[in-house]
Parts: C-alpha cells; sequence; structure tokens
C-alpha cells in the first residue's frame, strides 16, 4: 500500500511540474507575441497579378528643335512657327502601384530656317539670317521610359486615381536624315527639290582635309542614333479602361548634327561635286561660280553685311566669291557651334486603352 502512496505522488509531482513548464513556455510565447502586436506596422499590400495589367494607346504629337539653326543661342530657344505634327503607338505594362514600363514608336518632323526665324534686330541672330542655312528631318525613333506616378494605386485599375502626375525618362533609338532645298536659281540638276545632306559631307566628312584644315578629323555622322527622353505628364481617368494623358518630354542628344550643321565652314575646293559645295554655304551671293539664294533686305545692317564681299582661291585652284565673315576665308571659320549637342522636343496628347486586366468587378443580384 505505501509503494501505491508513493507511486500516485511521484505521478502527481510529474504532472505538476510538466504544467509549471508549459505554463513558463505559454508566458514567454505570450510575452513574444505582444512584443510582436506593439511593433507591428501593418502588412505591406502586394501588387500581384491580378492587379498588373497592360493598355496600348495612341498618341498625337508637336516636335521642336532646338540647335544651331534656333532662333538664339539661347538654351531652349525654338521657333515656334516650325511646330510640325507626328503620331505614335505605344505599349504599357503596370506592374507596380507607382510604376509602369512603356515602349513607343514616333513618328514627325522638326525643321530650322536662318532665312524665316532670325531676328534682324538681334546682332547675333543677323549672322544667322545672312547665313541663310536651313533643314528638314524626319524622325523615326522607338523608345523605352519607365514612368513613375506621383498618385500610387495599391489596388486593381478599377481603383485607379482619377488623376495622376507622373514622370519619365529611359532610352531612345532613332533614325533621322536631315535635308536641304535646293535654290530654284543655283543651274544645278537638283535645283527645286530637297536632297539629303549627310552623304554630301558639308563640313567635310568625306574630303581629303589637311591637319591644318579645322575640320580635319570630323567624320561623317550616323542616320541612327541614342538619345536620352525625359519629362512629365499629367494622365486623366476617362472610365474603367480609358486614360487621357498630356505629356511634355525632350529628347538629349549625343549628336549635334540633327541640322547637318556644327563645325567650321571649309575650303569649297575639297569637294568633287557642286552640289556639295553649293549646299555647305548658302550664303552665296549672285554671279558666284555656282549660284546660291541670296537674301534680300531693307535692313541696312544686313545689307552692309551682304555687300562686303571678298574674292577665295579654293583648293583645287578656282575662285569663289564669298560675303566676308561667311564661307571659307581661313581655317576656322564659324558654321556652327559643335559645344553644344542639338535637342529635340515632343508634346503629346495620348489616349490608352487598358488589355489583359485579370480582374473583373464583382456583379451582385
Amino acid at each position: 500500500m505505501r509503494s501505491i502512496f508513493v507511486g500516485i505522488f511521484c505521478m502527481v509531482l510529474f504532472l505538476a511540474l510538466v504544467e509549471d513548464g508549459h505554463a513558463q513556455i505559454r508566458s514567454k510565447q505570450i510575452r513574444k507575441n505582444n512584443k510582436r502586436i506593439a511593433n507591428f506596422k501593418g502588412q505591406k499590400a502586394w501588387f500581384g497579378k491580378d492587379k498588373r495589367y497592360s493598355y496600348l494607346g495612341v498618341s498625337f504629337n508637336a516636335l521642336n528643335y532646338f540647335g544651331d539653326l534656333a532662333p538664339l543661342s539661347k538654351k531652349a530657344s525654338t521657333d515656334i512657327s516650325f511646330t510640325r505634327p507626328g503620331v505614335g503607338i505605344f505599349f504599357g505594362y503596370r506592374f507596380g502601384p507607382r510604376y509602369t514600363l512603356r515602349a513607343a514608336f514616333t513618328y514627325g518632323t522638326i525643321r530650322g530656317d536662318d532665312f524665316e526665324s532670325a531676328d534682324l534686330n538681334n546682332e547675333n541672330a543677323r549672322y544667322r539670317y545672312v547665313r541663310n542655312l536651313h533643314f528638314r528631318n524626319r524622325i523615326k525613333e522607338l523608345t523605352v521610359t519607365a514612368m513613375f506616378d506621383l498618385f500610387s494605386n495599391e489596388m486593381t485599375y478599377i481603383s485607379r486615381a482619377q488623376w495622376t502626375p507622373y514622370v519619365f525618362a529611359g532610352v531612345t533609338v532613332f533614325h533621322h536624315n536631315p535635308q536641304a532645298f535646293v535654290p530654284e536659281n543655283s543651274t544645278l540638276p537638283e535645283a527645286g527639290t530637297w536632297v539629303d545632306l549627310q552623304p554630301l559631307g558639308t563640313e567635310g566628312q568625306f574630303a581629303d582635309l589637311l591637319e591644318t584644315d579645322a575640320n580635319h578629323g570630323i567624320k561623317p555622322y550616323k542616320n541612327i542614333q541614342i538619345a536620352i527622353p525625359f519629362g512629365f505628364g499629367v494622365r486623366f481617368k476617362l472610365n474603367q479602361v480609358l486614360d487621357f494623358s498630356l505629356e511634355s518630354g525632350v529628347r538629349y542628344l549625343f549628336t549635334d548634327y540633327l541640322d547637318d550643321v556644327s563645325a567650321s565652314y571649309v575650303d569649297p575646293g575639297v569637294f568633287d561635286n557642286d552640289l556639295a559645295r553649293l549646299m555647305s554655304d548658302l550664303s552665296q551671293v549672285p554671279n558666284a561660280p555656282v549660284s546660291g539664294d541670296p537674301r534680300q533686305t531693307d535692313n541696312p545692317n544686313v545689307q552692309e553685311i551682304m555687300g562686303n564681299t571678298i574674292t577665295v582661291v579654293g583648293r583645287d585652284g578656282n575662285s569663289y566669291t564669298k560675303i566676308a565673315g561667311f564661307g571659307y576665308e581661313a581655317p576656322g571659320n564659324v558654321r556652327g557651334n559643335k559645344n553644344e549637342k542639338d535637342l529635340y522636343f515632343v508634346t503629346s496628347l495620348k489616349v490608352a486603352f487598358i488589355i489583359g486586366a485579370q480582374f473583373r468587378r464583382a456583379k451582385f443580384r
């Protein structure tokens, strides 16, 4: 009987110890949970596949240019009258509450003309008027940009903000081809037509220049270039699946030949054809070996400049009549400003249609 009581006592003692251990474990767990609750700041919403969506759209664009043929040398100086239309298509993928990746193809034209945009009351612009260069350039670009919305949307496309500002930046690959109009009084077969300027090498890119020539070593520019696009916009929600955007962006270029103008005039005697010789210097005066399109004006300052002519002997041994300060007189006579790259601006109206959305609003009877 005594052994039975001892066994029961030991069992009770064991159960008491186990219960005490469990109580201590529960107490530690409770303190740990309380600490976790105290430090809890909310669970981050996961932007899952059910919230992501794609969209397709079209854009109607306005293109402007800044470069060596701008009205003034001040940054962003542009002639609004040369604004040209463009169109584009784009595809976007929204993968976060603020983030979208967009790819777009855009086609448009830019233009510049010394004669039409130069301010004759400005001494520097007066120089551009007499220089008399012009161009047009049809741009075809493929652009990929990352977009960041100011207002986030943690939910589906249905709950997106009624409007939100955004910024964007990315990379552009574009094809360009500057052209100029050959004066009708030039007596050349191409008179009255637009010609491609890159193959002519108007700054001596294809000529056999000497080391003493200012443009020696300048290589022909490429028609395919890379640019850095960046800008801002505002997007509006029209309905459940349609968005409308107003957007303005800049293309920062790595070329100064969007207008075929960058460095200095070259010796007219280095060109092997009259077309390249003419298009390199359109400030030429009447009765020159190849006549350009002389500009006439009632402004006395311009008349004085255009009346001051000189004769230069080219490397080919021929004599060429030039306006003093324009065309080739000595190495380094400036044609453009090679220290600043060209830019072009794209202002857009965009309409986007949401596709591929996986979420659907619940229907109630």
